[in-house]
């Protein structure tokens, strides 16, 4: 099993952005682009950028309840128009009650509210002027036909799907979401209940799949798999998944099975461990049939760690996204660092700054849960008022 990956050169222990960009490098391109609904396009990425098929409003309309006034008043009314209704067009001095979003009749010079308005026989009489274009819309105000939206790369939300909607489109072209399989591993580990002596509750099977959907991923199963190393080497070898994620197993203790079930299934490594803390054992390989496997450690923060280093570059190239860049903040006070390695701290944010929050050792999860961040902490720590680079948390 070679140790040498995409950067080329070794991989054992490697400096933490480097292996983010090794995760990146690992895939080739972004997975093939269909077609779909919009309902079933929620949480794919876009693989052509989105054009405007109509102008958006597709005509003038009232922005406010009122009446669509012609020339100066005072105004003689003529009827009213409702949204979905198309009105005759008004002469200078005509005026027609009108509702939000309901189409401008032709002749219209603007919109007064119902609230300045009011109508004595028969005519409307308003505390003002109106001048022209007050309260319309007009047309193509938000985009112009095949004006460009969004560019490709971008994640279908539900407010892409609004825009996408309100601009004609009924099907998008994105990339198909890669295929994840987490596999639980440890005998310890308890899926409900309290823990017992010598057994511990899984946090990250419930954990950790709504961040891969976040991703753009979608998750096919979730295992618990023995500290066995045959039930892990055909767990991994069979995986029918573009992702094999596993969390523990991953350093050299007794029943750490992942190497050698590498090995046996036919795996390159490409990153072993990562200078970071915490999270140093983490594993990136490549396996036969073009899919990949990224090794979690088991302590949850830990594996919080792995999953923003290696699992989140490597499924956002997989889905077409961009890479995300850390962004840059100030410290509000000391960040204390590791010597030689990145640290990884929960943190939130405060108008002096960035601040640490407690309980961020490898096994905690109470920090992380208070968390609007992950500090990005270069070795030997950061002072206070210093730059520091922030992570979304997951």
């Amino acid at each position: 099993m070679t140790e040498t990956g995409p950067l080329g050169g070794q991989l054992n222990g490697c400096p933490w952005p480097q292996a983010r960009r090794a995760a990146r490098l690992a895939v080739r391109q972004p997975l093939p682009a269909t077609e779909l609904e919009l309902a079933a396009a929620l949480g794919h990425t876009l693989a052509a950028p989105l054009a405007a098929l109509t102008d958006l409003p597709a005509f003038d309309t009232s922005a406010m309840d009122g009446w669509a006034v012609a020339g100066p008043g005072p105004w003689r009314t003529t009827g009213r128009v409702l949204a979905g209704q198309a009105a005759p067009p008004l002469a200078d001095g005509e005026a027609v009650e009108i509702a939000t979003g309901a189409q401008l009749p032709p002749g219209a010079t603007g919109v007064l509210r119902r609230e300045h308005g009011r109508t004595e026989q028969g005519l409307l009489h308003a505390g003002g002027p109106v001048p022209p274009g007050q309260d319309v819309r007009p047309r193509g105000q938000e985009c112009r036909l095949g004006e460009p939206l969004l560019p490709a790369g971008t994640p279908v939300t539900p407010a892409v799907l609004g825009l996408a909607a309100a601009c004609g489109h009924d099907r998008l072209i994105v990339h198909r979401r890669p295929t994840v399989e987490l596999l639980v591993l440890g005998d310890e580990l308890l899926a409900a209940g309290l823990p017992g002596p010598g057994l511990v509750r899984d946090a990250l099977g419930p954990m950790l799949p709504p961040w891969l959907l976040a991703a753009g991923a979608e998750v096919i199963g979730r295992r618990y798999v023995r500290d066995d190393f045959g039930m892990l080497r055909d767990a991994v070898r069979h995986s029918p998944a573009d992702l094999v994620l596993t969390t523990g197993g991953t350093a050299a203790g007794p029943v750490d099975f992942l190497h050698d079930a590498l090995v046996a299934a036919g795996g390159r490594l490409l990153v072993d461990g990562v200078a970071v803390r915490p999270g140093h054992p983490m594993v990136l390989a490549e396996l036969p049939g073009g899919r990949h496997l990224v090794g979690l450690p088991g302590n949850p923060l830990a594996a919080v760690a792995g999953t923003v280093t290696l699992a989140l570059p490597l499924l956002h190239r997989l889905s077409g996204r961009p890479a995300t860049p850390a962004c840059p903040a100030t410290a509000a006070a000391d960040l204390p660092g590791h010597a030689t390695d990145t640290r990884l701290l929960p943190a939130v944010r405060t108008e002096r700054g960035v601040l640490p929050l407690a309980f961020d050792g490898p096994a905690m999860l109470r920090g992380l849960a208070l968390a609007e961040t992950l500090a990005v902490v270069p070795p030997g720590g950061v002072p206070a008022g210093g730059p520091v680079e922030l992570l979304a948390v997951p």
